[in-house]
């Protein structure tokens, strides 16, 4: 059954229909302090979950990634979101991945469980401002990679005198949020979409625990890029596929500005299989001001046609959806 609705989903659409494919990726700062909320604010059409509407509605991609949203255990926020006007996607993807997922370790060491900094990755509950995908073509296969452990991609955070930073170090789990590897057909053959959202590498102490772990989340992304096998959360042990990949992440990493560490994003942002985008600002971040942590970078294989940040003259759409990023996008010739 689920084979003949591909089919039929995919016939339905001409091969004429659009010589070109955008696809985007946008932190709409939907992260509320528990859960249902997103949910009671997209039922009410709060301003904010409209002009978030309205940009996409604007751009209008083929393919996007959401960060910073709400996920819940029946996708209910999202479902609902999608079926604003200005959305109508026919497929969607939002696992609740580790933030806010709890560990059953006291992690931050105070002697309690259950605290945030006790779950896998920072957040005030499970899916908490958690990452979701949405296509207007079928998807078909999924990888996730939420179980890797953070010591077989990066250095052990240690106290200035130079004792392990965390008791737990073995057992804790590389994604903030979540690494995935969603597979999109479309009419002229397979897309994968290689999605991220590590942690902001601030927050933290001497020890640099968030802006080590940055840096370990995106050198997953460089090794699972040059064909690295991995485990992934099913127990699939396989290296990246040769169909082309888009990376679609909000990578809390500016090339030149901010906390983060650089070489893993700069061997990422010079890897060989991706095409580096022109430098944009894609966040106006109170106090630190306006950085480039937003990113869509395509497969060398693909033609790119166009490419933008949304972010017009006129702010009042942008106040109005009140999250601090903007929009990135890339327009791509449809992949033989």
């Amino acid at each position: 059954m689920k084979r003949l609705w591909l089919l039929l989903a995919l016939f339905a659409w001409p091969l004429s229909a659009q010589e070109r494919l955008r696809l985007a990726t946008y932190n709409v700062g939907l992260g509320h302090a528990g859960p249902g909320l997103l949910l009671k604010d997209i039922i009410n059409q709060e301003e904010d979950i409209l002009a978030l509407a309205k940009i996409i509605g604007q751009i209008n991609p083929d393919i996007l990634l959401l960060t910073g949203f709400d996920n819940d255990y029946k996708t209910l926020a999202l479902t609902r979101f999608n079926a604003l006007p200005e959305l109508g996607y026919v497929a969607q993807f939002a696992p609740l991945g580790n933030a806010g997922a709890d560990s059953g370790l006291d992690i931050n060491g105070n002697g309690r469980l259950r605290d945030w900094n006790d779950a896998w990755g920072f957040g005030r509950f499970e899916g908490s401002k958690g990452m979701a995908l949405l296509s207007r073509f079928p998807i078909t296969s999924s990888r996730s990679f939420d179980h890797l452990l953070w010591q077989d991609f990066g250095p052990q955070p240690r106290t200035p005198d130079g004792t392990a930073f965390f008791a737990d170090w073995p057992a804790l789990r590389l994604a903030a949020h979540s690494l995935w590897d969603v597979e999109i057909t479309l009419p002229t053959g397979p897309l994968h979409i290689l999605a991220a959202h590590p942690t902001p590498p601030v927050f933290d102490g001497s020890e640099n625990a968030n802006g080590l772990r940055n840096a370990a989340e995106t050198a997953f992304l460089n090794r699972y890029l040059s064909g690295e096998t991995f485990r992934d959360d099913s127990g699939t042990t396989a290296p990246i596929s040769a169909a082309p990949v888009v990376l679609l992440a909000d990578l809390n990493a500016d090339p030149a500005r901010g906390d983060s560490l650089k070489y893993a994003l700069g061997r990422l942002l010079s890897h060989d299989r991706l095409q580096l985008m022109p430098v944009s600002e894609t966040v106006d971040w109170e106090g630190a001001g306006r950085m480039q942590v937003d990113y869509v970078l395509p497969d060398r294989a693909l033609t790119v046609l166009d490419s933008g940040v949304f972010w017009p003259e006129d702010s009042t759409l942008l106040d109005e959806a009140e999250t601090r990023h903007r929009l990135i996008w890339v327009d791509v010739a449809l992949p033989e």
